[in-house]
């Protein structure tokens, strides 16, 4: 999958949302798209580095401390 197929997905996810508030406002859009993706992200990457956390913080661009942090906030650790 590319990039831009990454892309397709989120705008086709947003469409199904937004057909799904019905006319109503999203609240929170930012936050709750960013959870979304993060989460399965981590999960993905710490499984594909079989639990390596320096090796998922090199492979997502971030230090570990960070990825750490990430993980916490998603009760990953």
């Amino acid at each position: 999958m590319s990039k831009g197929e990454i892309e397709q997905c989120v705008h086709k996810s947003l469409d199904s949302y937004f057909a799904d508030l019905d006319g109503s406002d999203p609240h929170d859009l930012y936050k709750m798209v960013i959870t979304c993706v993060e989460k399965p992200l981590f999960e993905y990457i710490i499984a594909r580095t079989g639990g390596k956390q320096l090796l998922a913080a090199k492979y997502l661009g971030m230090n570990r401390n960070t990825l750490r942090k990430k993980l916490q906030q998603h009760d990953l650790l």
